[in-house]
């Protein structure tokens, strides 16, 4: 398959968004960029003895292989729409990307349940984690061709917590399907003394280096 040249992001030739994440739709939203969205399913289960790099790095390439057989089969399968784009003649981007909360090098995925919950918590509280974002760019053609691949991290420092304030977060149900069991957007942010680096990694994308690469790929003006 000949391989189509990157052409800048519009309505008729949009960023498809391969996640199920309203946050990262949301955060594209904020920054104007056109996108249209699929989710992507697959095996997020970190391996035996694999360090936070590997993870994200293998995660991340599964994801945007994935994506390029989503967008084939959608665009054939629907006659060629995707929420009134025409996907089969589209080449703008393809973008997937994965959070994950890194404690002392430990991957702090989503919470099984509201005591491992508790423990996610607990374990972070009155201390300094990491939060690694690691997206792709790809073009939208299969098998899936890279075009760009960063990890972004921030530091975030939890203030000293009680148990029963511990509890009564976990309670509130926000974090139950986020890494690391809390939402810095939503009342996790006051859980958090304070943070350095991105603040939008941490919620699930890094804007800024987000629209870098895209400029740099000539997709964004």
């Amino acid at each position: 398959m000949a391989h189509k040249s990157p052409t800048q992001l519009s309505d008729a030739e949009p960023l498809l968004l391969a996640s199920g994440s309203p946050r990262r739709r949301e955060i594209l939203a904020h920054l104007g960029v056109p996108t249209v969205v699929t989710a992507v399913d697959v095996d997020e289960s970190a391996l035996p003895d694999e360090s936070a790099e590997g993870y994200l790095i293998r995660v991340v390439a599964a994801k945007l292989a994935e994506a390029s057989r989503a967008f084939v089969k959608l665009a054939g399968a629907r006659g060629d729409t995707l929420q009134g784009v025409n996907i089969a003649s589209a080449s703008g981007a393809v973008l997937v990307a994965d959070t994950s909360v890194i404690d002392e090098g430990t991957i702090l995925g989503k919470p099984s349940g509201d005591a491992d919950a508790e423990r996610m918590i607990a374990r972070l509280a009155g201390r300094t984690h990491e939060v690694w974002t690691r997206f792709a760019i790809g073009a939208p053609e299969a098998p899936a061709r890279s075009l760009h691949e960063e990890t972004v991290k921030t530091r975030v420092t939890f203030r000293p917590l009680t148990a029963a304030r511990v509890k009564a977060y976990v309670a509130s149900g926000e974090g139950t399907d986020k890494a690391g069991a809390y939402a810095i957007q939503g009342r996790g942010a006051g859980l958090v003394e304070r943070i350095e680096g991105s603040y939008s990694n941490v919620v699930g994308l890094p804007a800024c280096e987000v629209i870098v690469a895209l400029e740099r790929l000539g997709l964004w003006p």
